[in-house]
This record gives structure tokens, sequence and C-alpha cells, in this order.
């Protein structure tokens, strides 16, 4: 316990020094788990079993379309309970910061197969009846204040019109809630789309939703659907909703991949800087470590006194960026899930950060504890 006291006192001499060290190895941490996790989310198996949606899109590209003639062969699928479509729809309503999704749906396809959204029956009829209408999530509609009969400017960026224009105007018929929390999603009538959009748009969908009637049978049900287009000009790849997200988030790029360069050059700062702390703090302590040499302290002892104070550190600052990762995960986690699915800091990664804090602290602390050892007192005292 004395020792232990002693590493304490010697590590937090130069406070404001240790302070800032310690917040960086802390950040270093907090990062490795936070990335580690979204690293987990992309890369983990899913498992089709136990779900009743399925999301069916273009095999090779998430921008590519798929034709709306394939609806009727999906429901030919023995399994296939509904099928309804999307599309991705982009523009920018007023300002491009204000930025939420927008699909031409189906109306009363859409909300049948989506059970968790809720609409009232007078606002889904009007819907389902008005040419241009659009409905909207409840908090959309309070972000911007928008009431039924508003009518809703947007420009087009990918879908222009087929007279040239890119104006799009959708008159506000009904708001919906959902079960899951607050969905920022405009939904607007896909007959008037694929009537008003230019030629290349017409009857071209982004993605089919597909309820199963079993969903147990998920697994075959998505091979046959898949194999209905495997040598047509536009092949499918289908899908749990989870696994369609991160298929579109991960249009971005490797994100394991990207995860571990960042996480390298981050460990690699952190690697000099801590070494450079522990360096100093040796040069300024070589009277003080020959003196405990005098007064009895082996050459051993006094090694890992200075061994001590690196992994003291390392491993402090691993506690604490370990649980400022896992209270951002509580806080943030809930509104990722929709895009990673699990997003979690996992017992093993928990583990795996533990170790490479002790790991951290004894390569950092090892050379200058290697130069206490061989620190004689004449020499010590001689040189200050």
């Amino acid at each position: 316990m004395k020792l232990f006291g002693l590493v304490w006192s010697n590590l937090f001499r130069r406070k404001t020094r240790t302070v800032l060290t310690l917040l960086s190895v802390v950040v270093a941490f907090m990062l490795f788990l936070l990335l580690q996790a979204i690293s987990d989310a992309f890369s983990s198996g899913v498992s089709l079993v136990g779900v009743d949606r399925l999301i069916t899109s273009p095999k090779y590209s998430i921008v590519d379309s798929l034709p709306v003639s394939q609806k009727q062969q999906i429901l030919s699928v023995e399994g296939v309970d509904a099928v309804t479509q999307q599309q991705w729809f982009g523009g920018q309503y007023q300002d491009p910061q204000n930025f939420f999704p927008k699909y031409p749906v189906v109306p009363l396809e859409y909300f049948d197969i989506y059970r968790e959204l809720h609409i009232a029956p007078d606002e889904l009829e009007a819907f389902a009846r008005t040419r241009t209408g659009a409905v909207a999530g409840a908090a959309l509609v309070e972000r911007f204040g928008w009431r039924v009969g508003d009518v809703i400017p947007i420009q087009a960026d990918i879908w222009p019109k087929e007279d040239g224009t890119r104006l799009w105007e959708f008159e506000l018929v009904g708001t919906f809630t959902s079960d899951e929390g607050p969905v920022p999603l405009l939904l607007f009538q896909y007959d008037y789309f694929t009537e008003a959009v230019e030629e290349f748009g017409k009857d071209q969908i982004g993605w089919w939703t597909v309820r199963l009637s079993d969903p147990s049978r998920a697994e075959s049900v998505a091979a046959a659907i898949d194999r209905l287009f495997e040598n047509s000009l536009d092949p499918t790849r289908t899908a749990t909703e989870d696994e369609f997200s991160r298929q579109f988030a991960n249009q971005l790029g490797d994100i394991g991949f990207i995860a571990s360069i960042i996480m390298s050059a981050v460990f690699f700062t952190i690697l000099l800087l801590t070494a450079n702390t522990m360096t100093q703090a040796l040069r300024e302590r070589v009277p003080e470590l020959a003196v405990l040499k005098t007064l009895g302290f082996t050459d051993t002892t006094v090694s890992l006194l200075v061994l001590g104070e690196s992994v003291l550190l390392c491993v402090a600052g691993g506690l604490l960026g370990v649980a400022l990762a896992m209270l951002t995960v509580v806080g943030v986690g809930p509104g990722l899930e929709s895009v990673l699915g699990s997003f979690n800091v996992s017992p093993s990664a928990v583990l795996k950060a533990l170790l490479l804090a002790l790991l951290l602290g004894l390569v950092i602390g090892s050379v200058p504890a290697l130069t206490a050892r061989r620190l004689t007192i004449v020499d010590a005292l001689r040189a200050h």
C-alpha cells in the first residue's frame, strides 16, 4: 500500500501535465470502444429468422432502380403476404440544411405493412385520394410548424419533372406517429411521382418492402425472391430491414477498415505523448531515485515504481474511457439502432480495451523503468 501511495504521489507531482495526458488516454479509449461498436454493428452477421419484413433492393448498388413490374412476381412467391415500394427522392425544403427523408409510396399498402405507424383513418383516406397529397411524421410537422392544408415545396435534386422543372409541391393532408419514437419522414403519392417525373424515372422504384406470412421462413423466402431475378436485367438482393440500413450506410466505405485506420493513428499519437511524459518525469526525478537507492530500495523496486506510474496512468485512462463510452452508448444508442441495428459496447471489447491499456502502460514504461534500474547512485548525484 505504501508503494502504491508513492507511485500515486510521483505520478501527480506535475498535476497539469498528468491530467492532460490522462485526458488524452481517456479520449483515445472512448473512441476505441465507440468505433469498435460501430464496426461490430456493420460487420455482424444477419439472422433472417424471426423477422416479418424483408427489403428487396438492387443487387449491385442502392443507387440503381428496379422496375415496378417486379411486384406481381414477388407476390407470387410462397410465403409473401404483401409487398409495397419506396423510392429515395432527395430534394431540399427551403434550405439544404433542412434534411429529412422523402419517399413516394402507395398509401394504403404502405401503412398496412408498416403497422407501427399510426395515422387517422380519415387522413389516410385523404392521402389515398389526393393526387398531390402528402403526410408527414408528427415530429417533422412540429419542427417546421406545418398544418394540414399547407403546401410543401420541395426542390428536386435527383428527380426533375417531365416538363423540365424541379419544383415539386405537395399538399399536407395528415400526420402520423410511430411506436418506435419520432419519425422525421415525408410520404407522398407514388402515382403522382411516376406520372410527373422525367422518362428515366417512370415506373421505377428504389426497393421493395416484403411482409411475410410466416416469419420462420424468412431465409427461404429471401432466397426465392432473389432467384426470380438472378438472370434478369435487374437482379436483386433481399435482406432484413436492419441489414438494408447497414448496406445503405456502407456506401460510405469499409467502416471497419476506416475505424482501424483512425484508431491506429490515435494510439500511435497517444503512445508518443505518454512516452514523452514519462521520460520527462524520469529526467526530473533522477536525484530522487538515487536517494531511494541510497535508502535501501533495490534496483528492481525502483524500476517497478517507475513502471507502475506508466501502467497506473494508462489503466486509469482506460477505465475512465470505458465508462464514458458506455455512458455515450446509453445516450445515443437508441437513436442509432435504426441505422446500425444493435449498437452497444460488448464485454469482449471492454476486455480488449483494458488489456490494451495494460499493454500500453507496460510498453511506455519499459524504457524509463530500465533506465531507472541501471541508474547508479554516484553517477546520478554527480550529474545533478
